[in-house]
């Protein structure tokens, strides 16, 4: 029901949403670019189109008041202190290895503010879990989202952040301004 509700709200609203590679019992989505709060709603709403279960996310925990806070958390919201250092990576890869089927969004931005600097924990995440990046994309020009790459990371931290970021060299931003690509040719 909900797969069909995610399908039918995406075609009223203009969006396409696309998925080439199988579906996996467990994962972390890469989501990028974050340069909007409609992104969030975009990337939850082809997500559900297109696979089968609830993916979990992180949201910074002043999101988390109530009534709110219970909404995000019936959809899968984990509240995350931006502001505590802590062992995050290995909770949630110690969730991995209690289930059968689970899958973690991150927006590796971590802020809708443009960043050279992508955080890395959801590439430690999916290294600790041994399981593979999901690369999903909103794409603001195409009207487009989807999962179109699974990603193995192979522990070259460097290399493999080099690779992800450029699958997302042609993907449009809400806000264009706000995503650096590094990749990108100028002039």
């Amino acid at each position: 029901m909900t797969q069909l509700l995610s399908k039918l709200i995406l075609r009223l609203v203009g969006w396409k949403y696309k998925r080439t590679v199988p579906y996996i019992k467990k994962s972390v989505v890469c989501v990028a670019p974050h340069t909007s709060n409609w992104d969030f709603i975009i990337a939850k709403l082809s997500y559900t189109a297109t696979a089968p279960g609830m993916p979990r996310f992180f949201m910074k925990k002043e999101w988390f008041f109530f009534p709110l806070g219970l909404l995000l958390t019936a959809i899968g919201g984990i509240p995350v202190n931006r502001k505590k250092r802590g062992s995050l990576t290995e909770e949630v890869a110690a969730e991995f290895a209690k289930r059968d089927s689970f899958h973690i969004g991150v927006t590796p931005e971590g802020t809708r503010k443009p960043v050279k600097e992508w955080k890395k924990g959801f590439y430690h995440i999916a290294l600790k879990a041994e399981v593979p990046i999901q690369l999903a994309y909103i794409d603001y020009h195409k009207k487009e989202c989807g999962i179109t790459k699974i990603f193995y990371p192979t522990g070259n931290e460097k290399e493999d952040i080099l690779e992800i970021r450029r699958f997302y060299d042609t993907v449009t931003a809400r806000f264009p301004k706000q995503f650096y690509k590094p990749n990108a040719k100028i002039g």
